[in-house]
């Protein structure tokens, strides 16, 4: 197995241990620090990985399929997490979930025609604004979990500031993934409609 493959995999195998981390917060100390690095080593070789196959010609079947779904699956279990700790909203999960089974499903009927279908530009800011949600949101977490702890955050410390805008700044960037989210599906199915209807 290649580097880049082995980088693949990699990021699937940290899924657990961020969602671990992520859903016992009471026996880890930092737990959304430790969370956000886990998760951002994760993320850092999705851009890793294709670009080392890339640059040293180490493309292969496995890393086709593999990569995109590491993608997903990292992306939807830690979105999962955040709806058990009560931070996401259901519908946006959903929603980013039904546009991932329908992309597929439409790579899986064009395939069987021999029609391959690439990620484009849109596919690419979909995954950027989702994973920038959830650095967010465990940004604004950890600002919490500091100032529980009783650290002095200066402007951000007292009157609930936190409690009050958190929420406020994750429900949008979560918004604003779960619109990119939306629009690249139906970007998707608009490009590759014809492999929908003549679907047998």
């Amino acid at each position: 197995m290649n580097l880049p493959n082995k980088l693949t995999l990699l990021r699937v195998l940290l899924v657990p241990f961020v969602a671990a981390v992520l859903l016992f917060p009471r026996d880890i100390p930092h737990s959304w620090l430790i969370a956000g690095i886990l998760f951002g080593i994760a993320a850092y070789t999705d851009r890793l990985d294709g670009k080392i196959a890339r640059r040293d010609h180490l493309i292969t079947d496995f890393g086709k399929f593999m990569d995109p779904l590491a993608d997903k699956v990292l992306v939807v279990s830690i979105l999962c997490c955040l709806i058990e700790l009560g931070i996401a909203p259901s519908w946006c999960v959903i929603v980013i979930i039904a546009r991932e089974f329908m992309v597929t499903s439409l790579r899986l009927v064009a395939g069987q025609k021999g029609t391959v279908i690439a990620a484009n530009l849109w596919g690419k800011v979909k995954t950027v604004s989702q994973i920038i949600a959830i650095v967010v949101i465990m940004i604004c977490e950890y600002l919490r979990q500091l100032s529980s702890y009783g650290y002095d955050l200066g402007v951000f410390s007292g009157s609930g500031f936190l409690d009050r805008v958190c929420p406020v700044i994750e429900y949008v960037f979560l918004l604003i993934a779960t619109g990119l989210t939306i629009i690249s599906g139906i970007i998707y199915l608009k490009q590759n409609w014809d492999a929908v209807k003549t679907a047998k």
